[in-house]
């Protein structure tokens, strides 16, 4: 094995673990309407392929407290998902005829779109076109 100089060096697959109060409506949303596919299943827990990595949903997390499906406060969940697509209209557009609201908001540096699993949590559409990922 050659030097150890960084953490990637040893890192064979990178993953997001997220903990949620409503496990079977946030394993809906994140399998059935976004069409995230199952890697594994473990009692408590769903590990689902996120790109190269994965997405592991957990109990144990808990929901929006103050406004039930809305997106929680930056101090409850500073967090949030990104899903670089090819192009963010479209895609928002097929999220909304699976029942997402999506905000699409343009910038001088791109186009995102904004929603909610049924947790609270934050997730957005950005361009994958973006110079920046070159």
């Amino acid at each position: 094995m050659s030097e150890i100089t960084s953490l990637a060096d040893m890192t064979r697959c990178y993953g997001i673990i997220l903990g949620t109060k409503r496990f079977d409506a946030c394993l809906a949303f994140y399998r059935d309407t976004l069409g995230l596919p199952v890697w594994y299943e473990k009692p408590g827990l769903v590990c689902l392929r996120f790109g190269d990595g994965y997405l592991m949903i957990e109990t144990g997390g808990h929901a929006n407290r103050d406004t039930p499906l809305q997106r929680k406060p930056n101090t409850e969940n500073p967090t949030m998902l990104r899903f670089n697509v090819q192009d963010v209209e479209a895609t928002a557009a097929w999220l909304e005829k699976r029942g997402v609201r999506v905000a699409v908001k343009t910038y001088d540096w791109g186009t995102v779109g904004t929603f909610i699993d049924p947790d609270g949590n934050a997730c957005e559409l950005k361009d994958a076109d973006d110079p920046f990922f070159a």
